[in-house]
């Protein structure tokens, strides 16, 4: 082997021989570790109940419920949306990945070239070439597969997302549902309140034609009517601007959209448990998908530093060139090149530098970010804890406010027949009852919504480490 053919060998062999000592790039450093959680829960969780399953909301016991549910996976808009950009991450990841091997690209060429000298005949010649090249980038400081390593913690980063729209959207449709119920049960006890608000008004309607109170008892309990009147329209109106909500949420049109059940009473109130707070770390995607972007913030910031370092590309070539047209065959010429370049930036007015110093900044902010969001899944399942477990002892004791209520106007009415009490009475009696009952049904709202909260602040039966339970 002649010295012209060693010169590109001996670059190549200095090149490999840089590469050998790629143990000492540059790797990035670790991921800030998450903050010191609490031993236990200050709220008290339901006592031995099991934790959120996958399926987590067939424990309402509503069989359209989940049939809402599994449509709106189906035909949700921000689902498909959420699918969409774990395509994007994939694909970014395989472009990422794509630099870690050889480029190797194929061209040919053919021409014809005609002369004419002055006054003379033309003349032309042939000409075809052939060739292919490869170049390689040597990843000597580990600056692409670091690209690599940020691209795969993106894409990571997505599937935790399209995680927590799914949880998202799973608790509003819930939500929305329960809202529904409680809004038609609302309905239904003020048109019972009508009806009773009618029926004291025919009594003392009655009373007054005879004489026994005056026309200023017909005109209370006439107001006490038009009253509850009065109340129907606007629950209508938050029934139906409920009804569209949920229908977007399950990506139908809103116009032709219903649900069948009417009684919030007859939904179950499934018992929870909570577990231990660390889990949340491993429970909740949004905190995963957090630490993720953390993990992909890291690899940049070790990426834009390797990229003030020197470069060090590897190219060849083959070819085959021949004078006449598209014939390969006929005494071509060949020809074979290897070679290698460093490059090293000197001046470039402090561009690869202030990189750094934003991929280093938006690690930093992604940290405090982390942080944040733990802190406020911490404050979700505290809150959660605490309506759900307060609801239930406020229901209890506003049913027996409503069962006293319905006694109180039993006996008003009966005592203001008998003329041994006014319509004030009556009217106050109507009042508290209404009260109770309307209450009684918000408490009961308040509950689902409560445990849908805590279902969506647990993480829904989601797991980083199993993907999903069962």
């Amino acid at each position: 082997m002649n010295a012209g053919m060693r010169r590109p060998y001996a670059i190549l062999f200095a090149a490999l021989a840089t590469l050998a000592l790629g143990a000492c790039a540059t790797a990035g450093g670790p991921v800030a570790r998450a903050p010191d959680m609490p031993g236990a829960w200050a709220e008290a969780g339901a006592p031995e109940a099991a934790a959120p399953a996958r399926d987590w909301w067939r424990g309402f016991g509503s069989a359209e419920l989940s049939g809402l549910i599994d449509a709106a996976m189906r035909a949700n808009p921000d689902m498909a949306i959420a699918a969409e950009h774990v395509r994007q991450a994939e694909a970014q990841a395989r472009i990422a990945g794509a630099t870690l091997f050889p480029a190797l690209n194929f061209g040919a060429a053919t021409a014809r070239r005609e002369t004419r000298p002055h006054g003379g005949p033309w003349s032309g010649a042939d000409s075809s070439s052939g060739a292919l090249s490869a170049s390689y980038e040597v990843d000597v400081w580990g600056k692409n597969a670091l690209g690599v390593r940020a691209a795969e913690a993106s894409l990571r980063a997505s599937r935790f997302d399209r995680e927590t729209v799914r949880l998202t959207l799973i608790a509003g449709i819930a939500g929305g549902y329960f809202q529904v119920l409680s809004l038609r049960a609302r309905l239904a006890i003020v048109r019972e309140n009508l009806a009773i608000a009618e029926r004291v008004f025919k009594v003392v309607d009655a009373r007054a034609r005879n004489g026994a109170v005056s026309t200023l008892d017909v005109a209370r309990q006439q107001a006490a009517v038009l009253a509850q009147r009065a109340a129907i329209p606007p629950l209508e109106l938050q029934e139906r601007q409920t009804l569209f909500a949920l229908a977007i949420l399950l990506g139908r049109q809103p116009e032709a959209f219903d649900v069948a059940a009417m009684n919030v009473s007859d939904v179950l109130v499934p018992p929870i448990g909570a577990g231990i707070p660390a889990a949340l770390l491993v429970r909740r995607p949004d905190l995963a998908g957090a630490e993720a972007q953390l993990a992909a913030a890291n690899a940049n910031v070790a990426s834009a530093r390797a990229a003030l370092l020197p470069g060090i590309s590897l190219s060849g070539s083959a070819g085959l060139a021949s004078d006449m047209l598209l014939n390969f065959l006929s005494a071509p010429a060949a020809a074979i090149a290897i070679g290698a370049s460093l490059s090293q930036p000197i001046l470039d007015g402090g561009r690869l530098r202030a990189q750094v110093d934003v991929a280093a900044s938006r690690e930093r902010e992604l940290i405090e970010n982390y942080r944040k969001v733990i802190l406020a899944a911490l404050a979700d399942v505290e809150s959660a804890l605490a309506a759900g477990g307060r609801g239930a002892d406020r229901e209890v004791l506003q049913q027996q406010i409503l069962e006293q209520a319905r006694l109180a106007l039993r006996l008003a009415e009966v005592r203001y027949r008998e003329g041994a009490d006014d319509l004030l009475t009556v009217l106050d009696a109507q009042r508290t009852l209404f009260q109770a009952q309307d209450q009684l049904a918000q408490l009961r709202l308040a509950r689902l919504q409560a445990s849908v909260g805590l279902f969506k602040a647990l993480g829904g039966g989601w797991n980083k480490q199993l993907r999903f339970e069962e």
